[in-house]
């Protein structure tokens, strides 16, 4: 008896099947609505990074009376501008963290107009296509519009 093995450790492949048979059908329903998820974040970090950018245009306003021109675009809050309405208080070291101004998620630029069609200043990001317009992961981001 004392060479009988006691309690010997282990699964037994009938344990091990129906594991994996578990894990799998937890998989097919669960991965199914991670995937539709990266390009809701996108969304969600465009709408992020515009209200920091409205924040900074605020603030360049407050110290110069003004917002920056479509010709000075976003980079006047980064730069003090050269060129049409010089600012008369520039803030030293800009109005964004980073020293930089982002780019969308998907790599493009924001594109800004001042005066905008609707408000002062209109902050765009064309989308996953870079184009005015589309629909679904093509939609644009806007500034106006607030889901």
């Amino acid at each position: 008896m004392c060479n009988k093995r006691l309690n010997d450790g282990g699964f037994t492949l009938i344990e091990l099947m129906v594991v994996i048979v578990i894990l799998g059908i937890l998989a097919g329903l669960i991965i199914p609505r991670i995937m539709g998820r990266p390009e809701e974040a996108r969304r969600m970090k465009a709408r992020v990074q515009m209200e920091s950018m409205e924040t900074a245009l605020r603030l360049y306003k407050l110290d110069n009376g003004v917002y920056p021109t479509t010709e000075q675009g976003l980079q006047a809050l980064v730069e003090a501008p050269t060129g049409g309405d010089l600012p008369r208080a520039w803030r030293k070291g800009g109005y964004l963290e980073k020293g930089q101004v982002p780019q969308d998620p998907w790599g493009h630029e924001y594109v800004y107009l001042s005066p905008g069609l609707h408000g002062d200043f209109d902050l765009t990001s064309y989308g996953a296509d870079g184009q005015p317009g589309g629909e679904e992961l093509n939609q644009d981001v806007n500034s106006w519009d607030r889901e």
